[in-house]
Formats: C-alpha cells, structure tokens, sequence
C-alpha cells in the first residue's frame, strides 16, 4: 500500500507583513525571474497567516508568452499545508500590458471560489510586468 507523507516547514522564512497590494507585489518581484518577465510568463501564489504574514510563495506555474497554465488544486493544497488563512495570486504580463483579460478574470474568480469553499480567502490578484503592477483589489474587481 502507498504511504503519502506531506511535509511543511517555516525553515528559511522570514515572514514579511503584507499590508496593501504594494507590499504583495514587491515579494513577488523578489521571485520573479527578473530576466524573464517580459518573456515567459510565470504564475505564484503567497500564503499568509492569520495576521497577514507570509508562510510560503510557490511556483504554481512557467508557461509561454500569452499564458500560463492554473491548476486550482496545486494553489489551494499549498494553502492546506501551510495552514494558510489568506492568500493572494500573481503573474505575470510579458506584452507589459497591465489590463486583465477575460481569461484573468475567469481564473480569478474560480480560485475565489475554491478558497471560499475552504474557508481560506483570495486577498488579491497582481498582474507585474517589469516596470509596473496592477491589483484586482485596488480595482474593485475581487
């Protein structure tokens, strides 16, 4: 019979406060690959406490130029295993073009959803390019 083992540890973890989108947008940037977000893009998500400090960032996704692909359970089991209370998604928009698309709005809505349904509630969606940062909070669109 297989055995699955999950592992979670605070090891190396600085746990930075986030207070607003600015805050969540310059820890992203930090792992961001500074070469590569006007390329490919990349798609991460930051898990905090209940006193909005951050547990852990993960890679959710490396894709192409125009897209990435989202895996809602990959998102919403990070957040299992850190115990998080909240979290906030970003990626990245190569073109620079800081507008949601459809597909954006789509994915945000439905990782909302799979929070809610875990009593773990989506804070924010950034979308960076290299020069700026847009926040679904700030616009009223979360």
């Amino acid at each position: 019979m297989n055995e699955i083992k999950l592992i979670y540890t605070r090891k190396g973890n600085t746990e930075k406060e986030v207070l607003n989108s600015q805050d969540a947008t310059d820890i992203f940037r930090e792992h961001f690959d500074a070469d590569q977000i006007d390329y490919r893009e990349s798609f991460y998500s930051m898990y905090m406490n209940q006193a909005n400090k951050v547990l852990g960032i993960q890679k959710i996704s490396e894709s192409g130029i125009t897209s990435s692909l989202v895996d809602i359970r990959i998102i919403m089991q990070g957040a299992l295993l850190c115990n998080a209370v909240s979290f906030i998604i970003a990626h990245n928009h190569p073109s620079g073009n800081l507008v949601p698309s459809r597909e954006d709005i789509n994915i945000t809505q439905k990782i909302k959803e799979a929070g809610q349904l875990l009593n773990i509630n989506l804070l924010d969606h950034c979308i960076i390019t290299s020069m700026d940062s847009f926040s679904f909070a700030d616009e009223g669109i979360l």
